[in-house]
């Protein structure tokens, strides 16, 4: 796939997932540097400008966080160098105070960010719709539709970049950022440009006085939108039902229209460039309408800007969208706009099919077989239940967000944003000297140690909060696809580092710091028990790679776990199947027909914890020479 990314000739079609279209897209603008944090749908994304960052002469990092990241592409776009950040809707939401003042200052080489927003929260906890962010900075908003458009946008969103001296945010969505198509492929250059010295008064600087100039690009901006290749219209010249859509609400309009047949009578507006609004482009349509339906993904963006729109021209049309014609929340489905285009034109839906009778079973997310998170949760919840006063747990954001389910034994009563869990946490450890006589854990990954928690540390050691934080560490950005961090020795170019040392830099701070292993179920519980009992700021690492990780990595005799079912006293044990209903690991299912416990030997990773949970000792553990 690389290939497709700095190789071929121009006018070649190669078949590209949306992602590798952005990064196509990144190579013909010619970049000099990108950075991210990963984030699903789009983590892909600086993975592969990694992978070819040498071979194009660019550089490429996985940064600590969003702000870090968006702030280095400033730092190069000073030196006149075209830079682009990757962040996913909630990582905009952590850039939204740089963002603002960058939009005041402008920029000098082209600065593009990619959001990559996530309908139906598919891998996130909110499905925050980023255009909002663009709207209140006075940036430029582009959307594509299809993978050629995601690929052609990119070097668009430069060129406009640098034309008006302004970020210019490219939202993408899941259903883009996976889908696949044919992509033409476009000219690669030589080289990317040299950087330019930074000159004495050159100026990237936000102050008040630069609000006006700012406000002054924006209406520049929508004079260039309305002639941008980027919005397109098909239908009468004068119609009186008018389709307005936006990203791939487009796609699931057209193939409504043409599964109704009604593509003749109906207009059908889509547009790439969201704000500022093409006004005048809008208009030309939208006058004669008398009905408007507005698909997009997710809020009711263009719906209320279209709206307001109308209201200003004084235009008497009936608006169907979110409001009314579709769901609030989640993404559209061609069932969803078929039914609304039928409310738009009069249509009626054709008749479907019944499909079979069958209800597919509900599946909750779950750790993955071996993943020392399941144990480290089962302890926690083990020990704070035999607590005088069961204790108050805090969580976070990453795999183990879901000890917030039956994965992690319900272990936690409180998670918001990325970071957040120990700045919660030390609010409630403070509490703990005005009457609060509840132990307080908080918890957070490896990855997002580096991300977020380090402010909020400080902080928590400053003011010698009574609390206890675990580290989680699994040696990986495992949520996402195992990129590297900090403190993993290993950058996204692929270069070997020194990696950051957790326990030092805790130590540094002023914490006391242990180290456990979740997988050494005896030891791990003696250390928690004397943590929780310790005043102050403690801290507990947890610290076993991430399985699949190292199932990549696995031994040619690795660990075997079975269950040696004569002595599985099955339904007569009293456990209740707790290994396979409880403690949950894909590798741990039932045997109905013996009615005995039973291990998946696909699945096992041969970490062995069930083995020592196991009542009547009937899960056992052979260990290869090599394992």
């Amino acid at each position: 796939m690389e290939w497709t990314m700095t190789g071929g000739v121009p006018g070649a079609v190669a078949l590209m997932q949306g992602n590798e279209a952005i990064v196509r897209g990144a190579v013909e603008a010619g970049i000099n540097f990108a950075a991210s944090y990963p984030g699903s749908p789009s983590s892909q994304v600086l993975g592969m400008l990694g992978k070819i960052a040498r071979e194009r002469g660019f550089y490429a990092e996985w940064s600590a966080n969003e702000v870090c990241a968006f702030q280095a592409c400033t730092g190069a776009s000073l030196a006149g160098g075209r830079a682009l950040c990757v962040v996913k809707q909630n990582g905009l939401l952590c850039v939204a105070d740089a963002l603002h003042c960058a939009a005041q200052a402008g920029v000098k080489g082209g600065l593009v960010i990619v959001s990559s927003d996530d309908p139906s929260a598919h891998s996130s906890t909110n499905e925050f719709d980023s255009r909002w962010q663009a709207m209140s900075a006075g940036i430029p908003l582009l959307e594509p539709t299809t993978m050629q458009e995601t690929k052609d946008m990119i070097p668009y969103a430069f060129e406009l970049s640098e034309r008006t001296g302004q970020v210019v945010l490219v939202r993408v969505t899941t259903r883009v950022c996976h889908g696949r198509g044919n992509v033409v492929l476009g000219s690669l250059p030589e080289k990317p440009r040299a950087p330019e010295r930074v000159g004495e008064w050159d100026r990237m600087v936000c102050v008040a006085y630069m609000h006006g100039p700012a406000l002054q690009k924006l209406e520049a901006l929508r004079a260039c939108f309305e002639t941008s290749p980027c919005n397109h219209y098909q239908g009468p010249e004068r119609p009186e039902k008018l389709i307005i859509a936006g990203g791939t609400g487009r796609l699931y309009g057209q193939e409504a229209l043409r599964r109704l047949g009604r593509e003749e009578d109906t207009g059908f507006l889509s547009l790439g460039t969201l704000w500022p609004l093409p006004e005048t482009y809008i208009l030309e349509r939208l006058r004669t309408a008398k009905e408007v339906l507005i698909l997009e993904e997710v809020d009711p963006f263009l719906e209320r800007a279209v709206q307001a729109l109308a209201g200003r021209e004084g235009l008497g049309v009936k608006f169907l969208g979110r409001d009314n014609a579709l769901p609030p929340v989640g993404e559209l489905d061609p069932e969803v706009v078929s039914a609304a285009v039928c409310r738009l034109t009069g249509g009626t839906l054709p008749e479907k099919k019944a499909a079979g009778g069958t209800e597919l079973p509900v599946r909750e997310m779950s750790f993955c077989a071996g993943c020392p998170h399941r144990a480290t949760f089962y302890l926690l919840k083990r020990v704070m239940r035999q607590e005088k006063h069961p204790g108050v747990v805090v969580g976070d954001i990453g795999c183990y967000f879901m000890a917030g389910q039956s994965a992690g034994q319900y272990a936690w009563q409180a998670c918001n944003c990325m970071g957040s869990g120990v700045n919660v946490a030390e609010g409630l450890g403070q509490l703990t000297n005005y009457g609060l006589d509840q132990k307080v854990v908080t918890m957070c990954g490896d990855s997002t140690f580096f991300h977020t928690i380090l402010p909020g540390l400080v902080n928590a050691v400053y003011h010698n909060a009574n609390m206890l934080l675990i580290v989680l560490d699994n040696s990986a950005t495992a949520m996402t696809g195992f990129q590297p961090h900090p403190g993993t020795g290993l950058t996204a170019m692929g270069d070997r580092v020194k990696p950051m040392d957790i326990p030092k830099i805790l130590e540094a701070v002023g914490c006391q710091v242990e180290v456990a292993d979740p997988f050494d179920v005896e030891e791990a519980e003696k250390t928690l028990r004397r943590l929780l009992d310790r005043k102050g700021m403690n801290v507990l690492i947890m610290r076993q790679p991430c399985a699949t990780l190292m199932a990549k990595e696995r031994s040619k005799k690795p660990v075997r776990v079975w269950v040696d079912q004569d002595v599985c006293l099955g339904d007569g044990c009293g456990c209740d199947k707790y290994c396979s209903r409880v403690w949950g690991c894909p590798g741990n299912t039932w045997d109905f027909k013996k009615n005995k416990a039973l291990i998946d030997p696909v699945t096992c990773v041969g970490c062995g914890v069930c083995a020592k949970l196991c009542p009547s000792g009937a899960i056992k553990v052979e260990r290869g020479e090599e394992a």
